[in-house]
Protein backbone atom coordinates (compact mmCIF):
# COMPACT_ATOMS: atom_id res chain seq x y z
CA UNK A 1 0.00 0.00 0.00
CA UNK A 2 2.97 2.03 0.67
CA UNK A 3 4.21 1.49 -2.16
CA UNK A 4 1.66 2.40 -4.13
CA UNK A 5 1.30 5.31 -2.39
CA UNK A 6 4.27 6.63 -3.66
CA UNK A 7 4.43 5.64 -6.85
CA UNK A 8 0.99 7.78 -7.40
CA UNK A 9 2.45 10.89 -5.47
CA UNK A 10 5.87 10.45 -7.93
CA UNK A 11 3.68 9.79 -10.78
CA UNK A 12 1.80 13.84 -9.60
CA UNK A 13 4.85 15.06 -9.30
CA UNK A 14 6.03 14.34 -12.67
CA UNK A 15 2.82 15.90 -14.23
CA UNK A 16 2.84 18.73 -11.98
CA UNK A 17 6.73 19.60 -13.23
CA UNK A 18 5.92 18.78 -16.99
CA UNK A 19 2.80 20.78 -17.03
CA UNK A 20 4.82 23.90 -15.83
CA UNK A 21 7.48 23.28 -18.58
CA UNK A 22 4.27 23.14 -21.20
CA UNK A 23 3.11 26.71 -19.57
CA UNK A 24 6.49 28.17 -19.34
CA UNK A 25 6.69 27.42 -23.01
CA UNK A 26 3.30 28.82 -24.05
CA UNK A 27 4.40 32.10 -22.51
CA UNK A 28 7.52 32.80 -24.61
CA UNK A 29 6.90 34.34 -28.21
CA UNK A 30 7.43 31.56 -31.54
CA UNK A 31 10.64 33.20 -32.47
CA UNK A 32 12.42 31.36 -29.07
CA UNK A 33 11.61 28.18 -31.08
CA UNK A 34 12.93 29.49 -34.48
CA UNK A 35 16.47 28.43 -34.96
CA UNK A 36 16.54 31.43 -37.65
CA UNK A 37 15.60 33.83 -34.55
CA UNK A 38 18.10 35.68 -32.67
CA UNK A 39 15.69 34.65 -29.82
CA UNK A 40 16.25 31.07 -30.59
CA UNK A 41 15.84 29.09 -26.82
CA UNK A 42 19.99 27.77 -27.68
CA UNK A 43 21.46 30.84 -27.86
CA UNK A 44 20.78 31.55 -24.18
CA UNK A 45 22.16 28.23 -23.01
CA UNK A 46 25.24 27.84 -25.42
CA UNK A 47 26.81 29.91 -22.90
CA UNK A 48 26.71 27.05 -20.53
CA UNK A 49 26.89 24.55 -23.58
CA UNK A 50 31.20 24.05 -23.08
CA UNK A 51 30.35 23.25 -19.24
CA UNK A 52 28.02 20.34 -19.73
CA UNK A 53 30.74 18.56 -21.86
CA UNK A 54 32.69 17.35 -18.55
CA UNK A 55 29.12 15.83 -17.39
CA UNK A 56 28.79 14.35 -21.07
CA UNK A 57 32.55 12.29 -20.98
CA UNK A 58 31.46 11.56 -17.07
CA UNK A 59 28.38 10.04 -18.13
CA UNK A 60 29.90 8.18 -21.15
CA UNK A 61 33.08 6.96 -19.16
CA UNK A 62 30.57 6.10 -16.06
CA UNK A 63 28.26 3.94 -18.42
CA UNK A 64 31.11 2.37 -20.36
CA UNK A 65 32.35 1.01 -17.07
CA UNK A 66 29.47 0.10 -15.12
CA UNK A 67 28.06 -2.22 -17.94
CA UNK A 68 31.18 -3.12 -19.60
CA UNK A 69 34.97 -3.03 -18.13
CA UNK A 70 33.30 -3.77 -14.66
CA UNK A 71 31.37 -7.08 -15.68
CA UNK A 72 34.54 -8.05 -17.73
CA UNK A 73 36.98 -7.36 -14.34
CA UNK A 74 34.07 -9.06 -12.09
CA UNK A 75 34.68 -12.31 -14.45
CA UNK A 76 38.19 -11.94 -13.68
CA UNK A 77 37.88 -12.34 -9.88
CA UNK A 78 35.80 -15.10 -10.60
CA UNK A 79 38.21 -16.83 -12.47
CA UNK A 80 41.17 -16.12 -9.41
CA UNK A 81 38.64 -18.62 -7.11
CA UNK A 82 40.26 -18.66 -3.80
CA UNK A 83 43.77 -17.13 -4.91
CA UNK A 84 41.92 -13.98 -4.61
CA UNK A 85 40.94 -13.98 -0.57
CA UNK A 86 43.27 -12.51 2.11
CA UNK A 87 44.79 -13.57 4.84
CA UNK A 88 42.96 -11.95 7.15
CA UNK A 89 40.18 -8.87 7.16
CA UNK A 90 40.23 -6.19 9.67
CA UNK A 91 36.77 -3.66 10.28
CA UNK A 92 37.55 -0.90 12.09
CA UNK A 93 34.22 0.76 13.03
CA UNK A 94 34.61 4.28 14.62
CA UNK A 95 31.81 5.58 16.49
CA UNK A 96 31.14 8.89 18.54
CA UNK A 97 27.64 10.54 19.44
CA UNK A 98 25.68 8.12 17.61
CA UNK A 99 22.18 7.23 19.01
CA UNK A 100 21.93 3.63 20.28
CA UNK A 101 20.09 2.36 17.45
CA UNK A 102 21.61 3.41 14.95
CA UNK A 103 24.88 1.81 16.13
CA UNK A 104 23.30 -1.35 17.04
CA UNK A 105 22.27 -1.70 13.35
CA UNK A 106 25.79 -0.89 12.31
CA UNK A 107 27.84 -3.23 14.32
CA UNK A 108 25.01 -6.10 13.26
CA UNK A 109 25.73 -6.19 9.98
CA UNK A 110 29.43 -5.50 10.58
CA UNK A 111 29.42 -8.40 13.06
CA UNK A 112 27.39 -10.53 10.12
CA UNK A 113 29.87 -9.40 7.64
CA UNK A 114 33.13 -10.94 9.59
CA UNK A 115 31.60 -14.44 9.96
CA UNK A 116 29.75 -15.13 6.93
CA UNK A 117 32.75 -13.40 4.37
CA UNK A 118 34.61 -16.83 5.66
CA UNK A 119 38.20 -15.13 6.37
CA UNK A 120 39.76 -14.97 9.54
CA UNK A 121 38.75 -11.35 10.64
CA UNK A 122 39.17 -8.93 13.27
CA UNK A 123 36.35 -6.08 14.25
CA UNK A 124 38.43 -3.01 15.80
CA UNK A 125 35.93 -0.84 17.24
CA UNK A 126 37.18 2.61 17.57
CA UNK A 127 35.17 3.85 20.32
CA UNK A 128 34.74 7.06 22.85
CA UNK A 129 32.03 6.25 25.60
CA UNK A 130 31.15 3.15 27.52
CA UNK A 131 28.06 2.66 26.94
CA UNK A 132 29.14 1.87 23.11
CA UNK A 133 31.42 -0.64 23.89
CA UNK A 134 28.24 -2.39 26.70
CA UNK A 135 26.24 -1.96 23.18
CA UNK A 136 28.63 -3.89 21.38
CA UNK A 137 29.82 -6.69 23.81
CA UNK A 138 25.82 -7.05 23.96
CA UNK A 139 25.40 -7.36 20.27
CA UNK A 140 28.62 -9.77 20.27
CA UNK A 141 27.68 -11.98 23.12
CA UNK A 142 24.30 -12.55 20.72
CA UNK A 143 26.00 -13.19 17.53
CA UNK A 144 28.22 -16.17 19.38
CA UNK A 145 30.81 -15.75 16.34
CA UNK A 146 33.25 -18.58 15.78
CA UNK A 147 36.91 -18.49 17.01
CA UNK A 148 38.46 -17.08 13.62
CA UNK A 149 36.63 -13.78 14.41
CA UNK A 150 38.30 -11.24 16.97
CA UNK A 151 36.87 -8.20 18.84
CA UNK A 152 39.28 -5.40 19.99
CA UNK A 153 38.39 -2.14 21.46
CA UNK A 154 40.30 0.99 21.21
CA UNK A 155 39.47 3.35 23.48
CA UNK A 156 39.70 6.68 22.53
CA UNK A 157 39.24 10.69 23.24
CA UNK A 158 36.34 12.82 21.58
CA UNK A 159 38.75 14.82 19.55
CA UNK A 160 37.69 13.89 16.42
CA UNK A 161 37.29 11.02 13.77
CA UNK A 162 40.90 11.41 12.66
CA UNK A 163 42.33 10.64 16.13
CA UNK A 164 39.91 7.45 15.83
CA UNK A 165 41.19 6.41 12.64
CA UNK A 166 44.68 6.78 13.71
CA UNK A 167 44.17 5.31 17.20
CA UNK A 168 42.76 2.21 15.18
CA UNK A 169 45.36 1.83 12.54
CA UNK A 170 48.29 1.99 15.20
CA UNK A 171 46.17 -0.51 16.96
CA UNK A 172 46.23 -2.99 13.85
CA UNK A 173 50.02 -2.27 12.96
CA UNK A 174 50.73 -3.67 16.57
CA UNK A 175 48.83 -7.04 15.28
CA UNK A 176 51.53 -6.99 12.29
CA UNK A 177 49.43 -7.84 9.23
CA UNK A 178 51.05 -9.31 6.19
CA UNK A 179 50.89 -8.10 2.40
CA UNK A 180 47.53 -10.09 1.89
CA UNK A 181 45.46 -8.76 4.74
CA UNK A 182 42.91 -5.85 3.98
CA UNK A 183 41.59 -3.29 5.90
CA UNK A 184 37.47 -2.40 5.70
CA UNK A 185 37.23 1.15 7.16
CA UNK A 186 33.37 1.60 8.58
CA UNK A 187 31.81 4.79 9.62
CA UNK A 188 29.47 4.54 12.80
CA UNK A 189 26.79 5.23 10.99
CA UNK A 190 27.08 2.82 8.01
CA UNK A 191 25.47 -0.14 7.61
CA UNK A 192 26.89 -3.06 5.34
CA UNK A 193 24.83 -4.54 2.38
CA UNK A 194 25.13 -8.41 2.45
CA UNK A 195 28.34 -9.93 1.13
CA UNK A 196 30.17 -6.22 0.70
CA UNK A 197 33.65 -7.51 2.44
CA UNK A 198 33.66 -10.81 -0.33
CA UNK A 199 32.34 -8.68 -3.24
CA UNK A 200 35.56 -5.73 -2.32
CA UNK A 201 38.37 -7.19 -1.06
CA UNK A 202 39.43 -9.73 -4.06
CA UNK A 203 40.00 -6.75 -6.15
CA UNK A 204 43.54 -6.13 -4.40
CA UNK A 205 44.78 -9.52 -5.68
CA UNK A 206 43.73 -8.72 -9.50
CA UNK A 207 45.16 -4.96 -9.26
CA UNK A 208 48.27 -5.17 -7.19
CA UNK A 209 48.66 -1.45 -7.46
CA UNK A 210 45.52 -0.35 -6.26
CA UNK A 211 45.73 0.49 -2.39
CA UNK A 212 42.22 1.32 -1.72
CA UNK A 213 38.91 1.36 -2.88
CA UNK A 214 35.21 2.52 -2.01
CA UNK A 215 31.55 1.43 -2.30
CA UNK A 216 27.97 2.35 -4.07
CA UNK A 217 26.21 4.39 -1.48
CA UNK A 218 22.33 4.59 -0.76
CA UNK A 219 20.94 6.46 2.08
CA UNK A 220 18.28 6.37 4.77
CA UNK A 221 17.41 10.22 5.43
CA UNK A 222 16.06 10.71 9.16
CA UNK A 223 14.41 13.81 7.38
CA UNK A 224 11.54 15.54 5.38
CA UNK A 225 10.88 14.76 1.50
CA UNK A 226 13.20 17.37 0.40
CA UNK A 227 16.15 16.55 2.19
CA UNK A 228 15.45 12.65 1.52
CA UNK A 229 15.55 13.22 -2.14
CA UNK A 230 18.58 15.67 -1.56
CA UNK A 231 21.29 13.09 -0.44
CA UNK A 232 19.39 10.00 -2.81
CA UNK A 233 20.00 12.03 -6.13
CA UNK A 234 23.73 13.03 -4.81
CA UNK A 235 24.66 9.31 -4.12
CA UNK A 236 23.14 8.74 -7.61
CA UNK A 237 25.29 11.24 -9.51
CA UNK A 238 27.84 9.93 -7.31
CA UNK A 239 27.56 6.55 -8.23
CA UNK A 240 28.28 7.53 -11.91
CA UNK A 241 31.10 9.92 -11.02
CA UNK A 242 32.77 6.97 -9.39
CA UNK A 243 32.36 4.80 -11.77
CA UNK A 244 33.98 7.70 -14.83
CA UNK A 245 36.97 7.83 -12.62
CA UNK A 246 37.35 3.96 -11.82
CA UNK A 247 37.83 3.46 -15.22
CA UNK A 248 41.31 5.46 -14.75
CA UNK A 249 41.57 3.55 -11.25
CA UNK A 250 41.89 7.35 -9.93
CA UNK A 251 39.00 7.58 -8.06
CA UNK A 252 39.21 10.97 -6.27
CA UNK A 253 38.10 9.76 -2.63
CA UNK A 254 38.44 6.99 -0.30
CA UNK A 255 34.93 8.10 1.36
CA UNK A 256 34.86 7.46 4.95
CA UNK A 257 31.61 6.07 4.88
CA UNK A 258 33.33 2.64 3.77
CA UNK A 259 36.67 2.27 2.25
CA UNK A 260 39.02 -0.81 2.33
CA UNK A 261 42.29 -0.69 1.75
CA UNK A 262 46.01 -2.83 2.12
CA UNK A 263 46.85 -3.58 5.31
CA UNK A 264 50.32 -2.21 4.14
CA UNK A 265 49.08 1.07 3.46
CA UNK A 266 46.99 1.62 6.33
CA UNK A 267 50.23 0.52 8.85
CA UNK A 268 52.48 3.01 6.91
CA UNK A 269 53.63 5.44 9.23
CA UNK A 270 53.19 8.10 6.44
CA UNK A 271 49.69 7.45 5.86
CA UNK A 272 48.80 7.54 8.99
CA UNK A 273 50.28 11.14 10.04
CA UNK A 274 48.19 11.86 6.65
CA UNK A 275 44.94 11.36 8.18
CA UNK A 276 45.65 12.28 11.65
CA UNK A 277 47.45 15.80 10.99
CA UNK A 278 46.89 16.38 7.62
CA UNK A 279 47.31 20.15 6.94
CA UNK A 280 47.87 23.08 4.38
CA UNK A 281 50.93 25.75 4.02
CA UNK A 282 48.41 28.48 2.18
CA UNK A 283 49.95 31.86 1.16
CA UNK A 284 47.31 34.02 2.88
CA UNK A 285 45.91 32.37 5.47
CA UNK A 286 49.24 30.40 6.94
CA UNK A 287 49.42 26.70 8.13
CA UNK A 288 46.36 25.12 9.55
CA UNK A 289 45.33 21.62 10.30
CA UNK A 290 42.46 19.95 8.52
CA UNK A 291 39.71 19.29 10.83
CA UNK A 292 37.75 17.27 8.34
CA UNK A 293 38.09 15.47 5.26
CA UNK A 294 39.76 12.04 6.51
CA UNK A 295 38.64 10.46 2.66
CA UNK A 296 40.44 13.53 0.98
CA UNK A 297 43.67 13.08 2.92
CA UNK A 298 43.61 9.17 2.24
CA UNK A 299 43.38 9.37 -0.98
CA UNK A 300 45.84 12.45 -1.21
CA UNK A 301 47.88 10.10 0.44
CA UNK A 302 47.71 7.24 -1.19
CA UNK A 303 48.57 8.88 -4.87
CA UNK A 304 51.16 10.79 -3.07
CA UNK A 305 52.45 6.70 -2.25
CA UNK A 306 52.17 5.72 -5.50
CA UNK A 307 49.09 4.01 -5.29
CA UNK A 308 46.41 3.83 -7.86
CA UNK A 309 42.18 3.41 -6.43
CA UNK A 310 38.87 1.77 -7.59
CA UNK A 311 35.12 1.94 -7.37
CA UNK A 312 33.06 -1.63 -6.75
CA UNK A 313 29.56 -0.02 -8.04
CA UNK A 314 27.72 -3.85 -6.61
CA UNK A 315 29.32 -3.65 -3.28
CA UNK A 316 26.28 -1.57 -1.55
CA UNK A 317 26.27 0.01 2.05
CA UNK A 318 23.63 1.98 3.65
CA UNK A 319 24.27 4.87 5.25
CA UNK A 320 22.19 6.86 8.25
CA UNK A 321 21.84 10.34 7.45
CA UNK A 322 21.22 12.93 10.32
CA UNK A 323 20.45 16.23 8.73
CA UNK A 324 22.18 19.34 11.31
CA UNK A 325 19.38 21.63 11.06
CA UNK A 326 15.62 20.44 10.56
CA UNK A 327 15.40 23.20 7.94
CA UNK A 328 16.78 22.23 4.22
CA UNK A 329 17.99 25.09 3.76
CA UNK A 330 20.32 25.46 6.05
CA UNK A 331 21.34 21.64 6.74
CA UNK A 332 22.19 21.66 2.84
CA UNK A 333 24.32 24.93 2.93
CA UNK A 334 26.19 23.61 5.79
CA UNK A 335 26.95 20.04 4.84
CA UNK A 336 27.71 21.94 1.76
CA UNK A 337 30.46 23.78 3.29
CA UNK A 338 31.80 20.51 4.91
CA UNK A 339 31.96 18.89 1.81
CA UNK A 340 32.92 21.69 -0.65
CA UNK A 341 35.85 22.94 1.91
CA UNK A 342 37.28 19.42 2.11
CA UNK A 343 37.51 19.30 -2.26
CA UNK A 344 38.75 22.26 -2.10
CA UNK A 345 41.85 22.06 0.44
CA UNK A 346 43.24 18.99 -1.04
CA UNK A 347 42.37 20.50 -4.61
CA UNK A 348 45.35 22.90 -5.28
CA UNK A 349 48.06 20.63 -4.08
CA UNK A 350 46.70 17.33 -5.89
CA UNK A 351 47.24 19.11 -8.98
CA UNK A 352 50.92 19.74 -7.80
CA UNK A 353 51.35 16.39 -8.00
CA UNK A 354 51.54 16.37 -11.78
CA UNK A 355 50.01 14.96 -15.00
CA UNK A 356 52.17 12.28 -15.23
CA UNK A 357 51.59 11.14 -11.35
CA UNK A 358 47.33 11.95 -11.59
CA UNK A 359 46.96 11.04 -15.49
CA UNK A 360 45.43 13.62 -18.10
CA UNK A 361 41.76 12.67 -17.31
CA UNK A 362 42.33 13.54 -13.59
CA UNK A 363 43.85 16.35 -14.15
CA UNK A 364 41.34 18.25 -16.76
CA UNK A 365 38.78 17.15 -13.87
CA UNK A 366 40.77 18.85 -10.42
CA UNK A 367 41.33 22.02 -12.85
CA UNK A 368 37.58 21.83 -13.45
CA UNK A 369 36.65 21.65 -9.85
CA UNK A 370 38.34 25.32 -9.45
CA UNK A 371 36.56 26.68 -11.88
CA UNK A 372 33.19 25.12 -12.21
CA UNK A 373 32.24 27.28 -9.04
CA UNK A 374 31.83 30.42 -11.90
CA UNK A 375 31.04 28.70 -14.63
CA UNK A 376 27.93 26.86 -13.11
CA UNK A 377 26.69 30.56 -12.46
CA UNK A 378 27.20 31.86 -15.89
CA UNK A 379 24.15 31.23 -17.68
CA UNK A 380 22.08 32.57 -14.49
CA UNK A 381 23.79 35.84 -14.06
CA UNK A 382 23.58 36.23 -17.83
CA UNK A 383 20.25 35.75 -18.04
CA UNK A 384 19.47 38.46 -15.27
CA UNK A 385 21.56 41.07 -17.46
CA UNK A 386 19.75 40.20 -20.44
CA UNK A 387 16.58 40.42 -19.06
CA UNK A 388 17.54 44.16 -17.11
CA UNK A 389 19.27 45.14 -20.55
CA UNK A 390 17.04 44.11 -23.55
CA UNK A 391 13.31 42.01 -22.26
CA UNK A 392 12.23 40.02 -19.40
CA UNK A 393 11.61 37.29 -22.08
CA UNK A 394 15.24 36.44 -21.85
CA UNK A 395 14.67 34.65 -17.51
CA UNK A 396 11.50 32.98 -18.89
CA UNK A 397 13.93 31.45 -22.20
CA UNK A 398 16.55 30.86 -19.28
CA UNK A 399 13.93 28.84 -17.03
CA UNK A 400 12.75 26.73 -19.37
CA UNK A 401 16.47 25.75 -21.03
CA UNK A 402 16.80 24.91 -17.25
CA UNK A 403 13.89 22.98 -16.87
CA UNK A 404 14.26 20.93 -20.18
CA UNK A 405 18.38 20.35 -19.70
CA UNK A 406 17.53 19.82 -16.11
CA UNK A 407 14.73 17.33 -16.69
CA UNK A 408 17.06 15.56 -19.43
CA UNK A 409 19.66 15.07 -17.16
CA UNK A 410 17.63 13.22 -14.01
CA UNK A 411 16.41 10.97 -17.01
CA UNK A 412 19.96 9.98 -17.39
CA UNK A 413 20.85 9.41 -13.52
CA UNK A 414 18.41 6.73 -14.08
CA UNK A 415 20.90 4.19 -15.29
CA UNK A 416 22.88 4.82 -12.31
CA UNK A 417 20.56 2.02 -11.09
CA UNK A 418 19.48 4.54 -8.54
CA UNK A 419 15.77 5.94 -8.18
CA UNK A 420 15.00 8.83 -9.88
CA UNK A 421 12.14 11.25 -8.40
CA UNK A 422 9.96 14.49 -9.60
CA UNK A 423 11.90 16.38 -7.01
CA UNK A 424 15.44 16.09 -8.93
CA UNK A 425 15.35 18.64 -11.46
CA UNK A 426 14.74 21.40 -8.92
CA UNK A 427 17.51 20.05 -6.76
CA UNK A 428 20.18 19.74 -9.64
CA UNK A 429 19.36 23.37 -10.03
CA UNK A 430 19.59 24.18 -6.36
CA UNK A 431 22.99 22.07 -6.15
CA UNK A 432 24.23 24.54 -8.98
CA UNK A 433 23.26 27.86 -7.81
CA UNK A 434 23.62 27.49 -4.22
CA UNK A 435 26.38 25.23 -4.68
CA UNK A 436 28.66 27.50 -6.62
CA UNK A 437 27.82 30.13 -4.38
CA UNK A 438 28.91 28.09 -1.47
CA UNK A 439 31.84 26.76 -3.55
CA UNK A 440 33.06 30.75 -3.85
CA UNK A 441 32.30 31.63 -0.46
CA UNK A 442 34.86 28.85 1.09
CA UNK A 443 37.27 28.60 -1.34
CA UNK A 444 38.46 32.29 0.06
CA UNK A 445 38.01 30.84 3.78
CA UNK A 446 39.90 27.34 3.46
CA UNK A 447 40.90 27.49 7.04
CA UNK A 448 36.90 28.13 7.89
CA UNK A 449 35.67 24.18 9.04
CA UNK A 450 33.67 22.86 11.64
CA UNK A 451 32.19 19.24 12.56
CA UNK A 452 28.23 18.83 11.70
CA UNK A 453 28.03 16.03 14.24
CA UNK A 454 30.16 17.56 16.74
CA UNK A 455 29.76 21.17 17.84
CA UNK A 456 33.87 21.43 17.61
CA UNK A 457 35.66 24.07 15.16
CA UNK A 458 39.19 24.49 14.58
CA UNK A 459 41.09 27.23 16.99
CA UNK A 460 44.60 28.28 15.67
CA UNK A 461 45.15 30.61 18.70
CA UNK A 462 45.94 33.05 15.59
CA UNK A 463 46.79 37.23 17.14
CA UNK A 464 44.23 39.50 16.64
CA UNK A 465 45.95 41.05 13.76
CA UNK A 466 46.39 38.17 11.94
CA UNK A 467 42.70 37.15 12.62
CA UNK A 468 41.67 40.30 11.82
CA UNK A 469 43.58 40.02 8.56
CA UNK A 470 42.53 36.54 7.54
CA UNK A 471 38.94 38.13 7.96
CA UNK A 472 39.06 41.24 5.88
CA UNK A 473 41.57 40.14 2.97
CA UNK A 474 38.97 37.29 2.36
CA UNK A 475 36.09 39.64 2.37
CA UNK A 476 38.18 42.00 -0.13
CA UNK A 477 39.12 39.06 -2.43
CA UNK A 478 35.60 37.56 -2.29
CA UNK A 479 33.82 40.53 -3.21
CA UNK A 480 36.86 41.74 -5.84
CA UNK A 481 36.43 38.45 -7.61
CA UNK A 482 32.48 38.43 -8.11
CA UNK A 483 32.32 41.89 -9.18
CA UNK A 484 35.51 40.83 -11.80
CA UNK A 485 32.89 37.88 -12.80
CA UNK A 486 29.98 40.42 -13.06
CA UNK A 487 31.80 43.11 -14.91
CA UNK A 488 33.15 41.04 -17.33
CA UNK A 489 29.50 39.36 -18.34
CA UNK A 490 28.03 42.73 -18.45
CA UNK A 491 30.89 43.92 -21.41
CA UNK A 492 30.34 40.40 -22.56
CA UNK A 493 26.20 40.95 -23.02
Amino acid sequence: MDKLKTGLNEAAGWLLYLSLLMLLALALPRSVFDPESKHFLLLIGIVGIWRYSMGALHFVRGTIFLYLVFPYYRRKIRKLGKDADPSHVFLLVTSFRIDALTTAMVYRSVIREAVECGYPATVVCSIVELSDELLIKNLWAQASPPEHIKLDFVRIPGTGKRDGLAYGFRAISRQMPDNDAVVAVVDGDTVLGEGVVRKTVPWFKLFPNVGGLTTNEYCEVRGGYIMSEWHKLRFAQRHLNMCSMALSKRVLTMTGRMSVFRAQVVTDPGFITDVESDHLEHWRLGRFQFLTGDDKSSWYSLMRLGYDTFYVPDAAINTVEHPPEKSFIKASRKLMFRWYGNNLRQNSRALGLGMQRLGLFTSVVLFDQRVSMWTSLLGLTVAIIASIKYSMAFILIYLLWIGITRLILTLLLSVSGHRIGPAYPAILYYNQIVGAMVKIYVFFRLDQQSWTRQNTKLDRGLHSFQRWFNTWSSRAMTFTATSVFIATLMALV
